[in-house]
């Protein structure tokens, strides 16, 4: 505290009253200009105060990351896979304690925590999947509620971190991710993607939000009237609303949405978001355009002060006015023992088995010879939201520890290769400079890991053999090319080739090329830049033009893999991705397959040797229907962080059986898939929820080394819930967890409803022969739905099947309960006419933005073409003799209403309106009468808004 601050300490600096009166407090000490610099991400010190400068915002996604050494759990989607919520409570308390810790250090740590990503992963092509936790709302909720609580802490008043959920709302695509538009349906909004922030919210773990880049319904999600709509109802606690970075000018560069940066600024606080993260640390672009807001009149003061408040209740959370009663002030608990056990756990815990013919788990006392091969076989992979690893563990590295080093053999399966033009061979001279540069606690510096210009660039000389680079080819021709210090080529930004990086990373991957052919040879070009690599006098550098080079093959990597497979008494295949290639976050993925060699490797490998397995270590599902098929096992984990490898052996090993279980559906085939800007799963019938086909592998699947069974299922209706109970014993012959997976379907929905959904899951462990009675609650209002003709949540009377099961189509029991509810009656059209959005079914339509602050309307996909759109079960009572649109038009175009029949009711020719804003009533006289099905066609480039009836 500054010796400005006199003995008497204000009220904002008294515990003994609420954290209201003391965000109050302060708030009307602070000066206009002071509460406007807080807006920023970075707000600076009140010295006078002596308050100090704060920041929003740190990722801690799955450990702290980037600031540097930190213990590293298993990538958010791994987490999800273990289904288990104690789990992921602890891994959550280990952040925040090394948050904490990290922080006692060096104040730029932040505590405002952004995590977890709760986005559903609704499409697998989506490049951020490895940061979300499930396709299903519920599991997404439990997992998310368990790591925000273990985020928070369990103090009563002091928060450890406060986590903010990302991505605010339905966001499930790279590919123009700041201007495109997800097209969301009443019901998919309020069934689907809200409900896995809800629960979050609601759990009073969860200190705010951050909008997604995309809009929704044509509305920037960093205007989203959701956050005051939905949101700020969930809870009497203040939430703070961070924005992504650099989404507020995006408003008006990328989106066209303003015109002005004042305009968008000011909508953006008036719509909530409360803390600006734009223009890195130099706060003085946002300051301007808030101080200019206010003075054109487009803000008043009172909606400055309203995020101001927002802030401040984070920061007395978070204990900041309070250094001697904070509980978490002085944690130091950081890579402890205990942590380095918990990695480990929630890596076992995240493999998943797919497929075990007998040939899983390995015997050590067998002492077989293995053969472990792969371009993942002997890699430890972080991902963009990693934090700096301490130690770490590969596959190889697991297996020999557990099964001894001299009965393992490996072979990367990578194409050792050549490269020569007309100069001469490519080579990497040698080098004075250190092969890594190693920061605090030994780890590597993450900052110099790409973009090093120390070493010398690659050179060519004609005299020279050439240096031999291992190739490996990560699908759809991007390939990475790795010299024999294990570094990889890189290019940094004074355009030079070097082999200076430890691994493909950075916002820009500068590690990836592409061998195109020319002529009777290829270029080689550097995906990054669009370059092409070419010769120079001082050296190797990225060109408009480049050399034309030969590739010589030194050793073949399916040969390879073929030889140590051959003598081999079993082969494990490690196969994946690297989560900064071919899917990630500004990067979707454009297919489903596994990369072309990988497939090669594994075949290579069964055809020496049948009692091959394949191992994925990806970020994201694949299709495999043909390693299915030929393989006698397959195994899925997620990349498991620091202890992967130790994990991956334990399991294999059968010191751990698998308990895994799939968070997503994984398809058989591209064509299996929806359109990635597809956002209505009923619709398009997407995930577990809807899908019609048959999957490689369902939602909820994972095997075991042992054997379960399910008896005595029972459901009985108690009050305001369901009350379900099964018995499940373990009749295998080792111990093991089971997740026994509880799913509930309507059958005699009278709208599309799920096949199956979630409705309950819980992670057991058994000895043999033990058995567990457990019983689930579930809430009468879980087997509701959002019924659009009366805008409201809807549980329907009738029959429910609960079913009991080890994933969602292998089920073990079942049993059914009818509930007694009110009849449904006719949409109420002559008092609240039709909503457009409202609709039951639609065909080629979006649906977009009724004004730039809320509402919806409803336009064709094209604005040249039509759409159509039906509501059912609409009420006329004795008649309407008058119908009424609600329409603008860009140029003219018309509405015409229809009976299902066909019948014509209405057709009204809409002029231009002067704009997509600019709404005009048309009427018409109409005969109609009783419950009737409404269709509507929109032609041109029209909004229809809503629909209208007078008697």
């Amino acid at each position: 505290m500054t010796a400005d601050v006199t003995a008497h300490q204000p009220p904002f600096r008294d515990p003994q009253l609420s954290f209201a009166k003391r965000a109050d407090d302060l708030l009307g000490r602070l000066t206009p200009d002071e509460r406007i610099a807080m807006l920023h991400q970075f707000g600076p010190a009140v010295a006078r105060l002596g308050v100090a400068a704060f920041r929003t915002g740190q990722e801690a996604l799955h450990g702290v990351a980037w600031t540097g050494p930190a213990t590293v759990f298993p990538q958010a989607v791994g987490l999800g896979a273990s289904w288990n919520e104690d789990l992921v409570r602890r891994v959550g308390e280990a952040v925040s304690r090394e948050a904490r810790a990290m922080r006692a250090h060096d104040d730029r740590i932040g505590l405002n925590v952004w995590a977890p990503t709760v986005n559903l992963l609704r499409n697998p092509l989506w490049g951020r999947g490895e940061e979300g936790y499930s396709e299903d709302p519920g599991l997404t909720a439990a997992i998310a509620v368990a790591y925000t609580r273990g985020l928070r802490g369990d103090h009563p008043h002091y928060w450890r971190t406060a986590p903010v959920l990302k991505h605010w709302l339905a966001h499930n695509n790279e590919t123009d991710r700041a201007t495109s538009s997800a097209s969301v349906r009443p019901r998919v909004l309020h069934e689907y993607d809200l409900r896995a922030f809800r629960a979050a919210v609601e759990a009073g773990a969860v200190a705010g939000v951050m909008p997604a880049y995309n809009l929704v319904n044509g509305r920037p999600n960093h205007l989203s009237p959701y956050l005051r709509e939905e949101l700020r109802t969930w809870t009497q606690q203040e939430l703070l609303v961070c924005s992504d970075a650099g989404a507020p000018s995006n408003l008006v560069d990328a989106e066209h949405y303003f015109d002005t940066h004042e305009e968008a600024t000011a909508a953006a606080l008036l719509a909530g978001v409360d803390s600006f993260t734009d223009h890195g640390t130099d706060a003085s672009t946002i300051v301007a355009r808030v101080r200019a807001a206010l003075d054109q009149g487009l803000i008043g003061e009172p909606v400055i002060d309203a995020a101001v408040r927002r802030q401040l209740h984070v920061r007395l959370a978070l204990g900041e006015f309070d250094p001697d009663l904070d509980p978490h002030a002085h944690v130091t608990d950081f890579d402890t023992p205990a942590h380095r056990r918990l990695a480990q756990e929630a890596a076992e815990q995240a493999a998943v088995l797919l497929k075990n013919d007998g040939l899983l788990p390995l015997d050590p006392a067998a002492e077989p010879r293995i053969a472990v091969v792969g371009p993942l076989a002997d890699e430890c992979k972080l991902d963009w939201y990693s934090g700096t690893l301490i130690r770490s563990s590969t596959p190889l590295d697991g297996l020999r520890e557990r099964f001894g080093p001299q009965r393992v053999t490996y072979a990367e399966g990578a194409d050792r290769v050549r490269l020569r033009c007309a100069a001469g061979a490519l080579y990497v001279p040698a080098d004075d400079a250190p092969t890594e540069v190693r920061g605090a606690e030994g780890a590597l510096d993450p900052a110099l890991l790409t973009g090093r210009t120390d070493l010398p660039p690659l050179t060519v000389d004609a005299a020279a053999e050439g240096t031999e680079f291992a190739l490996t080819d990560w699908g759809g021709g991007v390939l990475t090319l790795r010299a024999p210090d294990a570094r990889y080529l890189s290019v940094a930004d004074d355009g030079f080739v070097r082999a200076s990086a430890d691994q493909p990373g950075g916002w820009v991957v500068q590690e990836t090329f592409r061998l195109e052919p020319h002529g009777s040879g290829h270029v080689l070009k550097h995906i990054a830049t669009g370059g092409y690599v070419s010769v120079a006098a001082d050296g190797v550098k990225v060109a408009d033009e480049g050399e034309i080079f030969s590739v010589d093959v030194v050793e073949d990597g399916q040969e390879a893999v073929a030889r140590v497979a051959a003598a081999a008494d079993v082969v494990i295949v490690v196969g994946g991705n690297d989560p900064h290639i071919n899917g990630r976050e500004t990067e979707d993925r454009v297919t489903l397959a596994l990369p072309d060699h990988q497939e090669r490797l594994w075949r290579a490998a069964r055809a020496a040797n049948p009692r091959t397995a394949l191992v994925l270590v990806s970020s994201y599902p694949y299709a495999v229907p043909e390693a299915a098929t030929e393989l006698p096992a397959l195994v899925w984990t997620a990349h498991g962080g620091q202890a992967a490898g130790t994990a991956l052996a334990r399991v294999l090993a059968g010191d751990v059986s698998p308990a895994g279980r799939l968070p997503q559906t994984w398809y058989a085939a591209d064509s299996d898939l929806p359109g990635l800007l597809d956002y209505d799963i009923i619709g398009s019938r997407q995930t577990y929820l809807y899908y019609d086909g048959t999957p490689l592998f369902p939602f909820g699947h994972g095997l075991s080394y042992s054997s379960f069974t399910y008896a005595d299922v029972s459901a009985a209706v108690e009050g305001d819930a369901v009350r379900v109970a099964l018995t499940v014993t373990n009749t295998g012959s080792v111990a093991a967890d089971e997740v026994t997976q509880l799913y509930v379907r309507a059958l005699e929905a009278r709208v599309p409803r799920p096949s199956r959904e979630l409705a309950g899951h819980r992670r057991v462990h058994l000895a043999p022969g033990a058995e567990r009675r457990l019983e689930f609650e579930v809430p009468l209002s879980a087997l509701g739905f959002w019924d659009v003709a009366h805008g409201r949540w809807t549980v329907d009377a009738g029959r429910y099947e609960f079913l009991a099961g080890a994933s969602s189509t292998d089920i073990r029991g079942t049993a059914t309960v009818r509930i007694d509810a009110e009849a449904p009656v006719a949409r109420p059209v002559m008092s609240a006419g039709l909503a457009a959005a409202d609709y039951d079914e639609q065909r080629g339509t979006r649906i977009v933005d009724r004004s730039k602050v809320s509402g919806d309307a409803v336009a064709p996909v094209s604005g040249d073409g039509t759409g159509e759109l039906v509501f059912r079960d609409c009420g006329f009572g004795a008649g309407a003799a008058e119908v009424s649109v609600t329409v603008s038009a860009a140029a003219p175009g018309a509405v015409t209403l229809t009976l299902a029949d066909g019948s014509p009711l209405a057709s009204l020719e809409v002029p231009a309106t002067g704009g997509p804003y600019a709404y005009e009533v048309l009427r018409a006289a109409i005969e109609v009468s009783g419950v009737q099905e409404i269709r509507a066609e929109l032609r041109g480039p029209i909004r229809l808004a809503e629909i209208n009836f007078t008697a």
